[in-house]
């Protein structure tokens, strides 16, 4: 199997030299230039993630899609994820669309409920409808991607009788479902004949294994089309364990509190961080070698087809990231190759 490799960001606001927060203009400005550097050093996708709060700069992931369309040559572009409940699948359809057209066949779509609820009270849903808003406007979407006429009615959104929505695309529109862990999630994406996107951001890899063996049992059992299994997980590299270590961990640190507040978690410490990049944990940080090694063992583990490293976590600088990015296209993902071979 040929294993693509990924670079995920929500955007979030990063500081200067000074240790001042950046603008969301220039933090989205910075964004792009990370993803040139990525697509000049051979990364295969890149992922932006959609939010509504005050850590992240990128609210409109497509908008910044299309900039980086503009900036790129071969680079895959997607979301990570767009938060489908509290969208209309017609316009999502719509604008990716648009963008597949923009950058010449190189759009993709991770679809997904949503792990911040912010975007429900700003569009006026109601967070009692989680699970029905994303099972309904999920089915719409597939019916959607065969690009013909839809006739189709739920509770959520108006009736469609007929309707055709353009532009269409010239080669269809690569579709993954983000999955935190819920089987009922799994079996859903296999029903609807969907690549399943993990996003493992905690304990090891090892644990989703199940999951992975219920998609292939239930693509078997929906007949439906079965795709290769992605993994989304966070990560920093840098030359020497010790440099990506420090380097990272005030990152982590401030996120995990900050979102551990409203949450309930415990304080975050030092101590779980580096349990975290180690074996037993889902942060991919440290050398290239030690990065390299720890992903080949998850592509082994789960049987994966595609990569995706959360590179920007916290307040980690703009320097730092296209460093990261710049040792993962020139030195993990060739090692990791090499590992595989």
């Amino acid at each position: 199997m040929d294993i693509e490799f990924g670079l995920d960001t929500f955007g979030d606001i990063t500081r200067d030299a000074d240790g001042q927060l950046l603008t969301a203009a220039q933090t989205i400005r910075n964004i792009v230039a990370q993803a040139e550097l990525a697509d000049s050093v051979g990364v295969d996708f890149f992922g932006v993630g959609e939010h509504h709060r005050t850590e992240f700069a990128v609210s409109a992931p497509e908008m910044v899609l299309a900039a980086i369309a503009s900036k790129t040559q071969r680079i895959r572009l997607g979301t990570a994820v767009t938060v489908l409940s509290s969208d209309d699948p017609v316009r999502v359809f719509e604008r990716f669309a648009t963008l597949d057209a923009v950058s010449s066949g190189r759009a993709e779509v991770v679809l997904g409920r949503g792990s911040f609820i912010e975007s429900f009270p700003l569009f006026g849903f109601d967070l009692r409808d989680y699970e029905a808003l994303f099972e309904e406007k999920l089915e719409l979407f597939v019916e959607l991607l065969k690009e013909q006429p839809v006739i189709w009615s739920g509770t959520m959104r108006p009736s469609l009788e007929g309707a055709d929505v353009f532009p269409k695309t010239e080669n269809g529109l690569r579709t993954w479902v983000g999955v935190g862990g819920s089987p009922e999630s799994v079996v859903r994406v296999a029903r609807h004949g969907l690549g399943l996107m993990l996003a493992i951001i905690g304990g090891p890899a090892a644990r989703f294994k199940p999951f992975v063996d219920l998609y292939h049992r239930s693509v078997t059992t929906f007949g439906t089309t079965e795709h290769p299994i992605a993994v989304h997980s966070p990560g920093h590299i840098a030359a020497t364990d010790e440099e990506a270590w420090e380097a990272a961990y005030p990152g982590f640190e401030s996120m995990n509190n900050t979102i551990g507040k409203e949450r309930g978690w415990p304080p975050y410490s030092r101590a779980r961080f580096q349990n975290d990049v180690g074996e037993a944990g889902a942060i991919y940080s440290g050398s290239p070698e030690r990065v390299a090694e720890k992903i080949a063992g998850t592509i082994r583990t789960l049987g994966i087809g595609r990569f995706d490293l959360k590179y920007a976590t916290g307040t980690l600088g703009h320097d730092q990231m296209m460093r990261s990015i710049e040792l993962y296209g020139t030195e993990v993902i060739p090692r990791v190759r090499e590992l595989l071979a």
